[in-house]
């Protein structure tokens, strides 16, 4: 375990290899700890101190990444904030995350935190004592989705993202001379699990927000992203030559992407995980088969009733709440997931969300299940399936599919035929609508599900 901040762990071990590169300029180890002190200590001059909390609020970009790391060294417990929850909402949720200061990347939002002022291209190094590196203080708060009631605030240690990066680098190689793409938010757990194996590796990271993905992706070898993302860089014959490893999440995940990826030369990963767990708990090398492979090292699974239930090093401390931490493992330390789950094949296959499950007609449905079967049309590249009131049935299934082209409800009806039973079968098909994509974050299901119910 390291003994210093990683960034200046790096600095010393490899000062003049690449660590960032972003349209603005690219910077060494060397640079980017420089950058960081100069940043960790105009903030600490403003009252930044450890075991403050610290909201950033903001998309993607350099500045956004570089205030989160120059955040954590001050010793402060660092939320970042998607732009996009409303004012309402922030109303009720920040004031129980005892939050000191906030500092805004987006439109400034009313609410009763503090802000906290950027420091200026060219103010000096303030001369304020540095805060010694401590793996176990709590060094992030990441919300939850949220489907139901407010989202929760998952709290991790730098030694919990440390843990869940190591996990992951053990199964897919990331050699100094790689270089990552920051293609998810730094909101979502998915997006700082990149970050975090960026600085356990010592390698490069892309932050290249403003830039058309394929663009983005150039000089990359490493990258993050959802299915559908894949398959238009496949379609439109845009994956840079450098591109080799891509983790794979968000949606099911058809065999006929991951086959063709491999024929481009690119190694393919799936993987499940959560907010709670730091990101990844197991993971595979993507292939025929639906599961999402084994346990990570030292992560464990456990099925109690088909519940998937968790213990990893990676494990969130607590929710943070009110000032203090409130359990989320039960008394042997293992968290219910509430996924529903077996083992088959020799790995684990999760069989949908227990939350997801609804009836018709008496008949139980893991919309999942359905899921797995439509994303594996050659042409369907993202599928949902969510219940509709029904007078006779109680509840329906109805599917909401992106597509590479126009797809007719009879072929579709056809494809499921004989590989899931007829009352599965959904009785409406939409298109996913633009107002639902997110820029290739997963998209919450009880959205897609308002949706559906909004429509005539």
């Amino acid at each position: 375990m390291l003994t210093t901040w990683p960034w200046q762990h790096w600095a010393q071990q490899r000062p003049d290899h690449p660590a960032l590169y972003s349209e603005e300029a690219p910077y060494s180890w060397r640079q980017l700890a420089a950058e960081l002190d100069r940043r960790a200590a105009h903030y600490q001059a403003q009252g930044v101190q450890p075991g403050r909390g610290v909201a950033l609020r903001g998309k993607n970009s350099l500045a956004l990444l570089l205030d989160y790391l120059a955040l954590i060294q001050c010793g402060a417990r660092v939320l970042v904030l998607n732009p996009q929850l409303p004012a309402a909402l922030l109303a009720r949720l920040l004031p129980g995350l005892t939050l000191a200061f906030l500092r805004d990347h987006a439109e400034p939002v009313t609410c009763d935190v503090p802000p906290l002022y950027p420091p200026v291209q060219a103010s000096p190094l303030c001369n304020v004592a540095p805060v010694a590196f401590a793996p176990s203080r709590l060094a992030t708060l990441t919300l939850t989705s949220g489907s139901s009631g407010l989202p929760k605030a998952a709290a991790h240690s730098f030694a919990a993202h440390f843990a869940s990066a190591a996990g992951v680098l053990a199964l897919i190689p990331f050699p100094a001379e790689s270089c990552w793409l920051l293609s998810l938010p730094l909101f979502h757990v998915s997006g700082q699990g990149i970050v975090w194996r960026w600085l356990r590796a010592g390698a490069a990271l892309a932050v290249r927000p403003q830039l058309p993905l394929a663009d983005a992706l150039a000089g990359c070898t490493h990258a993050s992203l959802v299915p559908t993302q894949l398959w238009r860089l496949l379609e439109q014959s845009q994956v840079p030559e450098t591109l080799r490893a891509v983790l794979l999440g968000g949606a099911a995940i058809p065999t006929t992407l991951t086959a063709r990826a491999e024929q481009a030369g690119i190694r393919c990963w799936c993987g499940y995980g959560m907010t709670e767990m730091a990101s990844t708990v197991c993971a595979k090398r993507a292939d025929a088969r639906p599961g999402v492979g084994l346990p990570l090292a030292g992560c464990e699974i456990r099925l109690l009733e088909e519940e998937v239930l968790i213990r990893a090093p990676g494990q969130a401390a607590g929710y943070w709440r009110d000032g203090a931490l409130h359990p989320l493992a039960d008394s042997e330390g293992w968290y219910h997931s509430r996924d529903r789950g077996v083992m088959a094949e020799s790995e684990l296959r999760i069989l949908g969300r227990l939350d997801n499950l609804f009836f018709s007609g008496g008949e139980g449905i893991q919309p999942e299940e359905i899921e797995r079967v439509l994303a594996r049309h050659p042409q369907v590249t993202q599928a949902f399936v969510v219940p509709v009131e029904d007078e006779q049935f109680g509840q329906r299934p109805v599917a909401v599919l992106e597509t590479t082209g126009a797809l007719q409800p009879e072929a579709l009806t056809h494809w499921l035929a004989g590989q899931v039973p007829r009352f599965q079968w959904p009785v409406a098909y939409y298109p996913l609508p633009e107002s639902l994509k997110q820029g290739g974050i997963k998209i919450p299901r009880h959205q897609v599900q308002q949706w559906v119910a909004a429509q005539p």
